[in-house]
């Protein structure tokens, strides 16, 4: 094969790697009405032109061909830039409002701190509460891993604790629309945009391991106090910094485990890349390489350990305080 003909066939392949890409973007992004026929063209126009690549040239149309191909993929690419995240959509109730703070030396305020009470995953009470906080009281963080989506999917939070018994969570999310539902493939096209959102653990944590029947892991992460404000500090400057200029999810690039990944750099910058950034459902063992977990006893054990549904769901119906219970037995945590 000539070095010509080998270059047209790449040059192929990459066009249907773009047909395919604007195909997805178009059907998440516009209404079925719009976006079959015009996907159906974009990508027979598309394809066309790859077959017309794949083969040797000659066609005395091909010229014709590859300019309709060019000006098409010029127009997908300028709608494409023209998509601008927004604050202003009908939010579902439990993103509806973005984290505000103040912090004034130890005195943190929060206001729209999420206290929704959940009976199922649709059935739930809201409730936004301003709430306030002594940073130097702040003594502890936990990882958590919410298992959704089979074991290399998960969604992970960050709980932070108080010694005056106080816990604050923190969780990147989409920002779901009243009619929307998650799409992970939907993420890549800018379909949702994201949001921090700051809760109690009733809230945030028990609306996955009873309400949803997700699998939940728990973790005592190993911090200072210093490295644990700034942590806490970076999150609330980055919800800050949303709510002032809306930005968009991304499944790959932007979400609740690349945000702690790049905050956790602000105190390692040594801290390495990793394919379980990528794979979320296996963050917590990379975090155990790091160091970052409890040490003395192999990951299994600590996974095994750190599995709260049981706990979780006796809560429920006894009188344990949720956020104790789930801890019962947990390795680094003070029983």
């Amino acid at each position: 094969m000539s070095w010509r003909r080998l270059a047209r066939c790449a040059l192929a392949l990459l066009v249907v790697l773009v047909t395919a890409w604007g195909s997805l973007a178009l059907w998440f992004q516009l209404a079925p009405a719009i976006s079959l026929p015009l996907g159906g063209a974009w990508a027979l126009l598309g394809l066309a032109v790859a077959l017309v690549l794949s083969r040797a040239p000659g066609w005395k149309h091909e010229r014709r061909l590859f300019l309709a191909g060019a000006l098409a993929g010029l127009a997908m690419l300028g709608w494409w830039q023209s998509l601008a995240p927004s604050h202003d959509r009908p939010w579902a109730d439990d993103v509806a409002r973005m984290l505000e703070s103040k912090v004034d030396g130890d005195r943190l305020e929060l206001r729209n701190v999420r206290a929704f009470e959940w009976r199922t995953e649709t059935d739930y009470t809201p409730r936004w509460e301003t709430r306030r906080y002594d940073l130097s009281r702040l003594e502890s963080a936990d990882l958590v891993m919410s298992y959704w989506m089979g074991p290399h999917v998960a969604h992970t939070l960050v709980s932070f604790g108080f010694s005056d018994g106080q816990r604050l969570v923190f969780s990147l999310e989409i920002r779901k629309e009243r009619d929307e539902s998650f799409s992970a493939i939907g993420g890549f096209f800018r379909k949702f945009e994201q949001v921090i959102v700051a809760a109690d653990e009733r809230d945030l944590i028990r609306t996955r391991s009873n309400a949803r029947g997700e699998q939940v892991y728990l973790y005592r992460l190993r911090a200072t106090p210093a490295q644990l404000r700034s942590v806490l500090l970076e999150y609330l400057e980055r919800a800050e910094a949303l709510r002032r200029q809306p930005e968009f999810y991304n499944t790959l690039t932007s979400n609740c485990t690349t945000i702690l990944f790049e905050l956790a750099r602000h105190i390692d910058p040594a801290l390495p890349l990793d394919y379980r950034l990528l794979a979320s459902g296996h963050f917590a063992e990379y975090a155990y390489d790091q160091g970052a977990l409890t040490p003395g006893l192999p990951y299994e054990v600590l996974r095994a350990r750190g599995h709260i549904n049981a706990r979780a769901r006796k809560a429920d119906t006894g009188a344990d305080d949720y956020s104790q219970a789930i801890r019962a037995g947990v390795p680094g945590i003070p029983q």
